[in-house]
């Protein structure tokens, strides 16, 4: 909770503005009933106008000022609520996206959108809500009591006598709110992984009929989150009744005391009047403070969670380079391994160089280590053991931006968002639309581009949806080769082309590239088999390493795959 406070320092001067106004307006109101009970004790048996309509006139006044005090106060609260809230999520989603690719592993693509969404939501509710109830509260509660002492002591502390028990309740209750609602936000995360996963695969579910199962998966994490809210409701929940209980036990109290009181003429009606009013001012506070505890142990659940990402330190520090590497070589990995889950190695001892200009090729299975050996290259991770390097120096003393810029790359599950073909080309970067053009046309993407009545304005829908699926990859390959990159990596990127559009994708690649390394991973033989090396990968090993040719000579699995999908025979 103690990090909230770094995002309201620099906001002191308003919030000390806010609440000095809110305690001028409390005061003002707190002011009310004891010039009520002057006015029947001291005035009124003057019959004197002129003091009524003066002290009538004195508390419209406090009213009008408790009003426009509350109502300035509440605004300047919101203003204040609406600046945290804006830079804690800036920052929050700022951290999520600067997040290791191990971190955003171990937190969860779900976990981190309900952080940034229902979260964020929980803390800014309780920073606007001690604005605008945690000055007012106490202070009507603390200056109401003051006031009755003064009036009564004997009343005053009857009503006093109730407090203790309230307080014990509050806090004995809150202190379980915070594990049950961190418990609610994790069945949250739950619910928001089926609904991402359902709105991505809608169209597979749709084809598949399979809406009845989709609908029971989500009615399980649905109902999840229903039974741990229904717990911390319960739990919660009871706060009020029994506060309201025992500030009613206080009030009859206080009634039977003073009508004792009145009867001996210990006290006075107009007395009395003005108590209850106090005790209902009290009440009030009371019922705030308890709004604020719920709304705390929702917040301190929510800010924990909040603090986790952005405590998290990545682990991808830059080091030295030890000077070993061979500077004749583009890329080399030289005896790496590396385990996801610090387990079982998902590659092994994988070892290759490549020179600048070069073409490699990676095939194997679904699963087999293809795309980690590309993500470790571009340091998603670091390796276990064994060295990657680029230009001879250790991927590792790289800055992440120095490492980025030498990419273009079309990954697997790539993403194309709601906005125009030339921004998603663009991707933020200043690139004019002559170079996305080019990049588009050596993409095989310029001709259905040109297609559509407004060409590269045509808008996009949110990943891609109302284009097919070779249109978004042939997108995608020109987003990588718009930043002339020196590095490529095509990572399963032409699944979706047919053999005639990868072909001609590959020829343009020869001429336009040629002193870029070019990285094909593929599933497809024909995608690699004019690369001056190939891998051959199977669970996490190389098995065959060399040219198309060689590999038919000298690897069974290649040989095997080749025949599989061509019957050995390529068109050129």
């Amino acid at each position: 909770m103690k990090w909230i406070f770094s995002y309201l320092k620099p906001l002191k001067i308003r919030m000390i503005i806010g609440f000095i106004i809110k305690v001028i307006g409390t005061v003002a109101e707190l002011f009310i009933p004891f010039l009520l009970t002057h006015i029947l004790e001291n005035v009124i048996i003057t019959e004197d106008i002129s003091k009524i309509i003066l002290y009538g006139a004195l508390m419209a006044l406090c009213a009008l000022v408790a009003g426009l005090g509350n109502i300035t106060a509440n605004r300047m609260a919101a203003k204040v609520t609406m600046i945290f809230a804006s830079q804690m999520r800036r920052d929050l989603f700022s951290k999520t996206l600067h997040l290791s690719a191990r971190s955003t592993d171990k937190f969860t693509i779900p976990s981190l959108e309900s952080r940034i969404t229902t979260d964020t939501y929980n803390v800014q509710n309780f920073v606007g809500m001690m604005q605008r109830m945690g000055v007012r509260a106490p202070f009507l509660l603390i200056g109401g009591i003051g006031i009755t002492l003064v009036m009564d002591k004997k009343l005053a502390l009857v009503m006093i006598a109730t407090l203790p028990l309230i307080f014990i309740v509050v806090y004995g209750i809150s202190r379980k709110g915070v594990p049950l609602y961190e418990k609610v936000q994790k069945s949250v995360d739950g619910m928001v992984r089926v609904v991402r996963e359902d709105t991505q695969g809608i169209r597979v579910i749709k084809a598949l009929s399979k809406n009845k199962y989709e609908n029971r998966r989500y009615e399980k994490v649905n109902k999840a989150l229903c039974n741990d809210e229904t717990k911390a409701g319960i739990i919660m929940g009871v706060v009020n009744p029994i506060m309201t209980m025992l500030m009613n036990l206080g009030i009859v109290a206080v009634v039977a005391v003073s009508a004792f009181l009145v009867a001996k003429q210990k006290s006075s009606p107009a007395t009395v009047i003005a108590f209850m009013q106090y005790f209902t001012l009290i009440s009030m506070a009371m019922m705030s403070l308890s709004r604020m505890f719920v709304m705390y142990t929702k917040c301190a659940a929510s800010a924990n969670r909040i603090s986790d990402v952005m405590k998290s330190k990545s682990e991808l520090n830059i080091k030295e380079d030890d000077g070993q590497g061979d500077i004749a070589y583009h890329i080399s990995f030289e005896n790496v391994s590396f385990s996801y889950l610090g387990k079982k190695n998902n590659i092994e001892n994988i070892s290759f160089s490549l020179k600048k200009g070069d073409r490699l090729g990676i095939i194997g299975a679904t699963g087999s280590g293809k795309s980690t050996i590309v993500r470790l290259m571009m340091r998603f991770y670091d390796t276990d053991t064994g060295v990657i390097r680029i230009k001879g120096k250790d991927v590792r003393s790289f800055t992440p931006a120095e490492l980025t810029s030498m990419f273009g790359v079309v990954l697997q599950n790539d993403f194309l968002y709601a906005d125009t073909i030339e921004e998603n080309i663009c991707f933020g970067r200043d690139i004019s639309r002559e170079a996305v053009m080019h990049a588009a046309k050596t993409a095989q993407a310029h001709e259905f581009i040109s297609d559509f009545s407004d060409g590269y304005e045509h808008m996009i829908s949110a990943g891609g949806t109302n284009l097919s699926g070779g249109q978004r990859q042939r997108i995608l390959i020109a987003r990588a080769l718009a930043g002339k990159p020196e590095i490529l990596i095509l990572d399963d990127s032409s699944s979706a082309l047919d053999y005639k559009t990868d072909l001609n994708l590959r020829s343009t690649l020869e001429k336009e590239l040629p002193e870029s390394t070019v990285i094909t991973v593929a599933q497809r033989v024909s995608s690699v088999k004019n690369c001056n090396l190939i891998l051959v990968i199977d669970e996490g090993k190389i098995i065959g390493s060399g040219t198309h040719e060689e590999l038919l000579v000298n690897c069974r699995e290649y040989k095997e795959i080749s025949d599989s999908q061509m019957g050995g025979a390529f068109i050129d």
